[in-house]
């Protein structure tokens, strides 16, 4: 692929966006090209983590490519604003957590692409935001719905209207960013986060994941039926057995994914 570039270790997907002079933009071929990535990932028993970062150290993703906006015609936008908005609502439903290395800037469309996934650890010196209203347009990859989720309609609104970007420490204050460390540290703390996932259940990390998504914005009742739905579909499967025999038998579960 040219612009999406994937390496698999140890059940970890490293996703990267390789566009770093262009600040790691999206232009069309980049979006099909993560579209198709995240279709095999889903499907893949060799990932139970995905790590997303950009290529280089000025940015995690600028947004759209704004070179190739200007040269669209209406539809084409439409094309665009629909492709990523879909490409992102696939991240947010990966059976796997995903989490967002936040290398540099992550603004418009960028920003959005950290919202859709589980986790955001950013290096400290990133720079986050939504400055669509700016350009004169709206977020279009879901930054509207899932900033307000995440912290507020009052808090969100600030974000947005205002087109304000914030640093990454400030993000961690309102609860945007789960955490934000020094350069140097930011892909041994994403490692980090993603080994704690690998050493549970990966069906039962799936799940639980599920309920929560399903179960977020929806009336309690409706919310404890998603988890019952999700806890059985992990009472047949053999790693739930595993690990009652690992407890039996005082050693570390050995987890297939089965």
């Amino acid at each position: 692929m040219e612009h999406i570039k994937v390496k698999i270790d140890n059940y970890i997907a490293e996703i990267t966006i390789d566009r770093p002079e262009q600040l790691n933009t999206f232009n069309y071929q980049a979006l099909v090209e993560l579209a198709d990535v995240l279709e095999d990932i889903k499907l893949s028993k060799d990932v139970r983590v995905v790590m997303i970062t950009g290529a280089g150290d000025k940015a995690f993703s600028a947004g759209a490519d704004l070179k190739e906006r200007r040269t669209l015609s209406e539809k084409e936008v439409k094309r665009n604003v629909n492709k990523i908005r879909d490409v992102f609502i696939t991240l947010e439903e990966l059976p796997q957590p995903s989490i967002a290395a936040i290398n540099g800037y992550a603004l418009g469309g960028g920003f959005e692409l950290t919202l859709a996934c589980d986790f955001r650890i950013a290096a400290e010196d990133a720079v986050v935001g939504l400055p669509e209203v700016s350009w004169a347009i709206v977020p279009g990859g879901g930054g509207t719905q899932r900033l307000t989720r995440l912290i507020g309609i009052s808090r969100a609104k600030e974000w947005i209207l205002t087109a304000r970007r914030f640093k990454a420490e400030e993000a961690v204050v309102s609860g945007v960013i789960n955490k934000a460390v020094p350069r140097d540290d930011l892909l041994n703390e994403v490692n980090s986060l993603a080994e704690e996932i690998l050493g549970n259940g990966p069906l039962a990390v799936a799940q639980a994941k599920y309920a929560i998504n399903n179960g977020a914005n929806a009336d309690t009742y409706t919310g404890l039926k998603i988890e019952s739905q999700a806890y059985d579909r992990i009472i047949p499967t053999s790693d739930r057995v595993e690990a009652l025999e690992a407890f039996k038998e005082k050693r570390a579960p050995v987890f297939k994914g089965e």
